[in-house]
């Protein structure tokens, strides 16, 4: 029977949304800070990212981490056997083949809102955790206060902190015209080089919407590697022009949830369809293919938003998700997890965009 807690973060998944020297990553000025110390532990050959936005800022509960919470979620890091890594360490690890440490996670920030400077980034420092910062250039260059300013983020920067592109404006792009995408991404990438001397190498697009035509003008814009805000663990099988994060917020940053999501494995997947973000038919087809035999997966369950348990369709290893009925317009998710060991869970989820 499926275990109650992993169906309560599915299911709540599908309703929101430490260290070592500095070292330079390979890539166009991206410098990082290093990992925590870990003990030792097996290879593995994925691994977690998770997002935040705001902090200390419980008027915004979807967005914002309650400070008492992201203190709890460093002690978790610090002490219960994780691996910080920068984030393009993670992808070039992935990308290469190469093992990662068992428990790697890497962080990610959007948004560059002023809390995260003023509140989260003292105590990042002071743990000397790594992390990515993506930015949004248009608030940042009109001075809105509620953001970090060029200023503060070429001190991150400086720091060894990671920068990441995230459109100019923060748009809705996947409901945009292709010329008002190209605008955003020329308009941002115009700012990072006037502000930062040179172009990020990752970015992550606004709300985690995208569509087929989206994810080719990323790339064509310069970014070999793109995040989306669907759950599950990065790994080989992963798109890298659209892959999962677990958001983190107020209303599910409890110490439980995190050490869950944190410890998740990646669902091992090819051929999915739909394989474009925004559906063209809903509700959607959604289906795909397991590539290693793993104990558990005769447990898999799919849930999609709003509509809890989806029926599962098995031949062989190919998996079809039977969606009951048609997702209402904006975001939906798909997530699909089995046991796996040590208490740990399987996991892959799908964020689509309903127009």
């Amino acid at each position: 029977m499926e275990d109650n807690t992993i169906r309560k973060f599915a299911r709540s998944a599908t309703a929101t949304g430490r260290a070592r020297w500095l070292k330079l990553v390979a890539g166009a000025w991206l410098l990082t800070a290093s990992a925590i110390p870990a003990p030792a532990a097996e290879a593995a050959d994925s691994a977690v990212i998770v997002m935040y936005h705001r902090f200390g800022e419980p008027q915004y509960p979807s967005t914002n981490i309650q400070l008492d919470q992201f203190e709890a979620h460093l002690r978790i890091l610090a002490e219960d056997g994780y691996t910080v890594l920068p984030v393009p360490e993670i992808i070039a690890a992935i990308r290469s083949g190469r093992p990662l440490p068992d428990k790697t996670v890497g962080i990610t920030i959007d948004d560059a809102y002023a809390s995260f400077y003023a509140e989260a980034w003292p105590r990042l420092r002071d743990a000397g955790i790594p992390f990515t910062l993506f930015v949004p250039t248009d608030p940042v260059d009109e001075g809105n206060p509620d953001y970090m300013t060029w200023q503060q983020v070429r001190e991150l920067r400086d720091a060894g902190v990671t920068i990441g592109g995230h459109s100019a404006s923060h748009a809705h792009m996947a409901a945009r015209s292709e010329s008002f995408v190209a605008d955003e991404l020329s308009r941002s990438n115009l700012s990072f080089t006037a502000n930062l001397g040179g172009l990020p190498g990752l970015f992550a697009y606004p709300f985690g919407e995208a569509n087929q035509s989206l994810l080719d003008a990323v790339e064509e814009a310069g970014y070999s590697v793109a995040f989306g805000q669907q759950s599950g663990a990065v790994h080989s099988s992963s798109d890298m022009r659209y892959l999962p994060r677990f958001a983190i917020n107020q209303d599910f940053g409890d110490a439980d949830r995190f050490g869950m999501v944190t410890s998740t494995l990646a669902l091992p997947v090819e051929d999915v369809t739909p394989r474009d973000p925004t559906l063209q038919a809903n509700p959607p087809a959604f289906g795909f293919t397991l590539t290693e035999d793993l104990d558990g997966l005769d447990r898999l369950a799919c849930y999609a938003s709003g509509q809890g348990k989806a029926a599962l369709e098995r031949l062989g290893p190919r998996v079809e998700v039977r969606v009951a009925k048609a997702f209402g317009k904006g975001r939906a998710r798909i997530n699909c997890t089995a046991p796996g060991p040590q208490g740990r869970w399987y996991w892959f989820g799908m964020q689509f965009y309903v127009p």
